[in-house]
């Protein structure tokens, strides 16, 4: 399966996030919980060079547990403080502003040595397409989200956000699109939906996903689909072919219809109705 998608605007918006970092103090980036790396855009450790860093791991809640905590502890060794989270949950932003706390200890504390006392910390928010940016400013604003107009020395028609008492956001994209070189990177993230469907045969990504699926949660297949260990031995066309006769995916003529089976499979990946599953680890070779 090849996966190429790079749009050209790609260019401009780097070089425009690049000027933007001057401005702030933190690079929160938000990452898909499920697939971290593959959701992660390279070029944020470029561009944000020496500035605190806080990885939220979105979607936490559709992750496996125990990758979660493998991730968190992965990144926390690459220098970013990390936070499992829901962005749709308003109730999972205040560990959020802990983390943020954590991730600028160092600029409060040269702020109070110099006489400089609740200075709200500046902030860009960070990600890939799909990965729940705007979710998350919405849900850490809450209903107090309101400009502050434009600061003295910043660009004009630059904004700031106040997103709490503590932080400010600075109104820009933040968005970056992958590029990935590796195709497995790719499939991961059309998986995620951070790649337009249209790009991709659904059926062959569905074939791709319940590979992994037999590969890593063969019981999640049993319990959804009632695939038995000898169904899913015979390979993901079989185990499709299946699904689209438990599911009653049929068309006229009484034939199956695997594209309808192969779109369910993919919905209920990713809305979490085959449980909490994670498509990587920092310790695996991507694939």
């Amino acid at each position: 399966m090849q996966v190429q998608w790079y749009p050209g605007h790609m260019t401009k918006a780097k070089r425009a996030m690049k000027e933007d970092m001057k401005l702030v103090d933190l690079v929160v980036e938000i990452l898909d919980a499920r697939a971290p790396l593959s959701s992660r855009n390279p070029d944020i450790d470029e561009l944000s060079g020496n500035k605190a860093r806080l990885v939220l791991l979105n979607k936490a809640d559709l992750a496996d547990a125990k990758a979660n905590k493998i991730w968190e502890q992965y990144f926390l060794e690459q220098g970013c403080i990390t936070a499992r989270v829901d962005a749709r949950k308003r109730s999972d932003m205040k560990p959020v502003q802990n983390a943020v706390r954590e991730a600028c200890r160092e600029k409060t504390e040269r702020d109070r040595k110099r006489g400089i006392k609740n200075r709200p910390v500046r902030a860009m928010v960070v990600g890939i397409p799909n990965v729940g940016k705007s979710t998350f400013i919405n849900s850490f604003a809450g209903r107090a989200c309101a400009k502050t107009g434009n600061r003295p020395g910043v660009t004009r028609g630059n904004q700031w956000i106040r997103l709490s008492k503590e932080v400010e956001l600075l109104d820009t994209p933040g968005i970056l699109w992958p590029k990935f070189e590796d195709e497995q990177v790719g499939i991961k993230l059309a998986l995620l939906g951070s790649v337009k469907d249209e790009i991709l045969g659904m059926e062959e990504l569905s074939l791709e996903l319940l590979g992994r699926l037999e590969e890593r949660y063969p019981e999640t297949l049993e319990l959804r689909y009632q695939l038995t260990e000898a169904e899913r031995k015979e390979g993901p066309v079989h185990m499709l072919t299946e699904i689209a006769r438990f599911r009653n995916c049929v068309l006229k003529g009484n034939e199956l219809d695997l594209e309808k089976a192969a779109r369910l499979v993919i919905d209920d990946f990713r809305s979490g109705r085959l449980g909490a599953i994670t498509l990587e680890l920092p310790d695996q070779e991507q694939g």
